[in-house]
């Protein structure tokens, strides 16, 4: 991993572009990128090291398989830069940043960043832990990543290279059976 000097890069908010890409690249690209959340006038920060894609609807695994729309994944068919959250188990938060273009449900999960102080990690190294260190909820729902006041993604210039990353497969969805559930489409930053 190679930071770039701070002072003659400069800080960027990921726009749309981003996020328009295929899934997997958005996927990778992610790691090494910072989540931003505003809470008053205080920042919360860290670094993405864990995402896994979903490419719906194709994905037995995606909430938009076989075309499928709700009113709890319907988000997932807007362009690329959105926020899909939802509650598992009835207690937990997902974040999900759409990618892609209009009308093409796909999407990934943040699974673990890792915050400024690294004494929190233990706070944020989960899906649902990270959303409760990052204070959200429902009301971040299709959230607009590049127009947001109070949730954004940075690029601080850190390079990652392929070998620094790991593809794995997936967590926790077994029911979309083998060939889904073992697609190497969860990707880690080696630490």
């Amino acid at each position: 991993m190679e930071l770039v000097n701070t002072k003659s890069a400069k800080i960027k908010k990921l726009k749309r572009d981003f996020y328009i890409q295929p899934t997997l690249k958005v996927a990778k690209d992610l790691l090494g990128k910072y989540i931003v959340r505003k809470v008053g006038n205080k920042k919360i920060e860290g670094k993405i090291i864990e995402t896994e894609a979903y490419i719906g609807p194709q994905d037995k695994a995606s909430h938009a398989y076989k075309g499928k729309i709700t009113p709890r994944n319907q988000i997932e068919y807007r362009i690329g830069g959105h926020i899909y959250i939802y509650l598992v188990y009835g207690m937990y938060w997902q974040l999900n940043i759409t990618t892609a273009k209009e009308g093409q449900p796909e999407c990934v999960l943040i699974r673990a960043i890792e915050p400024m102080d690294l004494k929190l990690l233990n706070l944020t190294n989960g899906p649902g832990k990270l959303c409760q260190w990052l204070k959200l909820d429902k009301s971040f729902y299709a959230e607009d990543l590049t127009k947001s006041k109070r949730i954004w993604l940075e690029d601080r210039g850190l390079k990652i290279e392929p070998s620094q990353i790991i593809a794995t497969k997936r967590i926790g969805i077994d029911y979309a059976g083998p060939y889904w559930s073992h697609r190497h489409w969860r990707f880690l930053l080696k630490m």
